[in-house]
Order: structure tokens, then sequence, then C-alpha cells
């Protein structure tokens, strides 16, 4: 057995569901204390200092909340600090990105017909963008754009659109998608690490120490934090959009990752309105859903997956020149390819599954890893229990192609 692609199979798994672990803990926490803020209530003879309260039912019990606008008078004796939700959630994404992308650059990140770099190229242009992102949206929102929120948002979607397109020139319609959401992840994350966060430590010194804390270091951390919620719920799309080839691996898919950020804001922009008690803006609901019929037509347009073509990377070209290759590709093409091509036969099926496609020799040996965990060392393909009905030997004999191939390399 291949104890290596099962143990690294293994981690991905485990990292990715503690990624949606750590990821579910900061959306959850930062949409309550949204909805809590735009809750507020305002009355008299609220203690000094005091913005606002909400009175609030859950699990059997009442909460009497109130927010501070700057800061009590006193430190109090209990502090509990929201930050380490988005620190995991980052560190965790990030360690998706390495060992899915970084990992697995050849058949994940680089498409030679967009941009033939090696592994290490591709793997400095993808850290430096993402880092680029923060330092650029730091920047802007720093400078006198900063003081205009409309002029602001303006801006940073126009960045925004830059990425998008960009990132379709540099890498798979696959990694390009999720490199738009790691982009934005990274701002994100970036808010509370380099800004919310130490405003609100510079606030707890000064009580601490006695004075009394400056208001706009509480203004500007509630700009940022209120950028975050805006920019989750696209963040979550492009999260999932790798298992969607009709999102990413289309002709627009950049257009298409735009839209879902506008119909972020839209479903946002709903709730926000209802949480502050201004109404039910319903109409957000109705331009959501054209702006969702428009992504459907636009990933209709002619297909750009698969774009390695009959191209083979160095690591694949072993399993392409196996003795064993020419009955496992047989197996490939008669139990798997209706499915997995360009024009999929499978009635029903009309783009290639998570844009894996298995209709040359050069596809099947680059995705060999994939066809022996999935096909060889599990039963998850073919789906349907097994309903083109591959053998036990077909299944066999794909196990040791991969194996053979991988410990003589």
């Amino acid at each position: 057995m291949n104890d290596y692609a099962v143990l690294w199979e293994w981690l991905a798994f485990g990292v990715r569901w503690l990624h949606v672990i750590t990821g579910i803990a900061w959306i959850g926490s930062s949409f309550y204390f949204i909805a809590l803020d735009l809750g507020l209530k305002q009355r008299p003879g609220l203690p000094k200092g005091a913005y606002g309260e909400e009175w609030q039912v859950h699990g059997g019990g009442f909460y009497h909340i109130q927010k501070y606008l700057v800061a009590p008078e006193m430190m109090p004796e209990h502090l509990t600090w929201f930050k380490w939700e988005a620190y995991s959630t980052w560190l965790t994404g990030f360690a998706m990105l390495c060992i899915v992308y970084y990992a697995g650059a050849h058949l994940f990140l680089i498409d030679p017909n967009v941009l033939d770099v090696s592994a290490p190229v591709a793997i400095l242009i993808s850290v430096a963008s993402i880092a680029l992102g923060w330092i650029v949206y730091d920047l802007i929102c720093k400078s006198p754009l900063g003081h205009n929120d409309t002029a602001l948002m303006v801006v940073l979607f126009v960045v925004l659109i830059f990425m998008a397109w960009g990132y379709t020139h540099l890498f798979t319609g696959r990694a390009a998608l999720l490199h738009l959401g790691a982009f934005t992840a990274t701002i994100m994350s970036a808010n509370v690490f380099f800004v919310i966060i130490p405003n609100q430590k510079i606030v707890v010194a000064d009580l601490i120490a006695g004075r009394k804390p400056d208001p706009k270091y509480g203004r500007i951390a509630k700009t940022r934090s209120l950028h975050n919620n805006y920019l989750t719920l696209p963040v979550i799309f492009l999260m999932l959009s790798n298992h969607y080839p009709l999102a990413f691996g289309t002709r627009f898919n950049w257009i298409i990752a735009l839209l879902v950020f506008l119909i972020g804001v839209l479903i946002r922009h709903y709730f926000n309105t209802m949480h502050a008690h201004k109404g039910r803006p319903n109409w957000t609901w109705l331009f959501a859903g054209i702006l969702f019929i428009l992504i459907m037509w636009l990933s209709t347009a002619p297909s750009v997956l698969g774009g390695n073509g009959d191209k083979v990377s160095a690591a694949a070209q072993p399993y392409l020149a196996s003795a064993q290759f020419p009955h496992v590709r047989d197996t490939v093409m008669g139990r798997c390819s209706m499915c997995h091509s360009k024009e999929p036969s499978y009635e029903g099926i009309y783009e290639a599954p998570k844009g894996v496609m298995l209709d040359t020799d050069a596809r099947i040996a680059e995705h060999a890893r994939e066809i022996y965990l999935q096909a060889g060392r599990s039963h998850a393909m073919p789906p349907g229990g097994n309903v083109t009905q591959i053998t036990p030997q077909e299944r066999q004999s794909i196990v040791a192609w991969f194996e053979q191939v991988s410990a003589a390399n």
C-alpha cells in the first residue's frame, strides 16, 4: 500500500475539517456581534459611557448586554477576547492551500496553457499576491479615501475586479477562484490581527493606566469589522467553488466571482437592515436572484476546463511510461471517461465532475493519485454504488500501477 498517499489524504481531510470548524466559530461570532451591534437600543438611565443595550433570550435563559462605545470607566475583572477564531481560520486555510495547491502544484495550481512556470515560481506568485492584497487594502483604508465609505468600497471593488481577472491569467480556473477567496480572507484575518485587536489593546492599556481612551481606535476597528462582515459570504462561496466546475471552469469565471461578491453584499444588507430594526428590504433577494440567474447563464459559455490537454508534467511521466498503464487506461476510459471528459456522454452529466477529465493518456497520468485513492484504495468512484461496474480486478490493477510507480520514484 502507498502509505504516503493515504496519509496525505487523511491529513488533508483533518486540516479541512479543522478549517471548517474554526471558520464556523469565526463567522458565527462575527455575525452575532454585528447583529447585536445593530440591534442595540438607547434608553435613559444607562451607565455612564454605555451606548446601548440589548435583551436576548436563548437556551431557556435571558441575557442583558450593554455596549460601551469607547470603554467603561474601570477595567472589568474578566474580559473575553474574540480573536483566536480568526487566526485559526486563516492558519488552517493556509495549511489547506499548502497541502492541496502547493504540494499538488502541477495538477491544481499550474496550467501551462495559462502561465507555464515551475512549481516554486507559481507558489511564490501565490504567496506574494496574497500578501500584496493586504498591503494595498491597508494603504487604501489609511488614505484620504478611508474617510469616505462609499468611495472606499468602490475602489476596493475595483481592486477585486483586477485580482479576479489577474488570477485567471496566472493559475488554473480552480486555483484562480480559490486564490481570490484566500486574497479576501487574508484581508479579513489581517484586519483582526493588525487593526482590530491592537486597537482594543490600546484601549485596555489606557484603562489600566487610568487614561481616557481615544474613541478613534474604536471607530477604526468598527470600520474594518464592517468590511469583514460584508466580505464573509463571498469568501464562503469562493472556498467552496473548487467543487463546482460550472463556477471555476468556464470562460467568465472571474466575472462570476465578482457577481458573487455583489450577491453577498445584497444578502448581508438585508440581514443588517433587519437586525437594525429598519425593516426588511426584500428587494435585495430579487436582485440577488437576478444576479444568480446571470451567473447560471455565464456558466454556459464554452468551457476552459482541462488546460493541460496532452502535456505531461515531469511528475506524471513515470505513470504514463509504466508497462501497466495500457490496462489502467482501458479501465479508466471504459469506467470513468463517460463522465470525466470535456463533453460527458453519461446522461445528466454536463460538465466533468470537479473539473477532472480522464479522456486522454496525459490526463489519466496527471490524475494518477486521485484515481488511486478514489477508485483503487476506496470505492468512492464510480458513484451510485459502482454504476459503471468496475471489477475488483480492475481496482487492484489501478492500485498495483500507482504503488509500483510511486515506490520506484
